[in-house]
C-alpha cells in the first residue's frame, strides 16, 4: 500500500505513520511522499529526517481546484494508493475528492459527527462534554464527514485545560491513525 501524506504544520501524525510503516506496524506499506502546502511546515523536516521524499506545492495565486490538481498529479506520478491527511489544514476541492474517491483518509480530534472544523478540542471543552476523542474517517466532499474507520474515546478529566485535553487527544490520534492504517493495509 503506497501512502501519500499531506501536511500543513508540525507533522506529528505524519511522523508516527512513517515510523509505524518503517517498523512494520503498518504492514506491506511504504510512504511514497509527504506533500505540504506550506514551505515552512515543520513536518517537511521530520519527513526528510526519516528519509521520505518531500514536495511543497504552494497555493498562492491559484484556485483550490488548480492547487489540488497539482497535488493529485504528484500523487499519481508516485503511484500513491491511499492519501492520508495529517494536519492538512485546507479543505480539498470537490474535484480532488472525486478523483481519489475512497482513497483519502483523515484524522479529526473529536468523536465525529460532534465538533467538526477548527479547534475541535476547544469546542468539546467549551461544551463541557465528559468524553471526546478522535476519529479516523474516509474523506468526502463535506467538512469532517465521511464513513468512520475507527474512533478512540478520551475522557475529559476534572483538572483538564484545553491544552492538556488536546495533548491527550493527540497522543491517542497517533495510535488510532496507525491502527486504522494497519487495518486498511491488512485488507489491501
Amino acid at each position: 500500500m503506497k501512502l501519500g501524506i499531506l501536511v500543513s504544520g508540525r507533522g506529528s501524525n505524519m511522523a508516527a505513520i512513517v515510523d509505524a510503516v518503517k517498523s512494520g506496524e503498518i504492514p506491506a506499506s511504504e510512504v511514497a511522499v509527504v506533500i505540504s502546502d506550506k514551505r515552512d511546515a515543520a513536518g517537511l523536516e521530520k519527513a526528510g529526517e526519516r528519509g521520505v521524499d518531500t514536495v511543497v506545492i504552494e497555493r498562492r495565486g491559484r484556485t483550490r481546484a488548480e492547487h489540488d490538481a497539482d497535488i493529485g498529479d504528484e500523487l499519481e506520478k508516485r503511484g500513491v494508493e491511499l492519501i492520508c491527511l495529517a494536519g492538512y489544514m485546507r479543505l480539498l476541492s470537490p474535484e480532488f475528492v472525486r478523483r481519489f474517491a475512497g482513497k483519502i483518509v483523515n484524522i479529526h480530534p473529536s468523536l465525529l459527527p460532534a465538533f467538526p472544523g477548527l479547534d475541535a478540542q476547544k469546542q468539546a471543552f467549551d461544551a463541557g462534554v465528559k468524553v471526546t476523542g478522535c476519529t479516523v474517517h474516509y474523506v468526502d466532499e463535506l467538512l469532517d464527514h465521511g464513513p468512520t474507520i475507527l474512533k478512540c474515546e478520551v475522557p475529559r478529566l476534572e483538572d483538564d485545560t484545553v491544552e492538556t485535553l488536546s495533548a491527550r487527544i493527540l497522543d491517542q490520534e497517533h495510535a488510532t491513525y496507525i491502527e486504522a492504517l494497519r487495518q486498511l493495509a491488512n485488507e489491501w
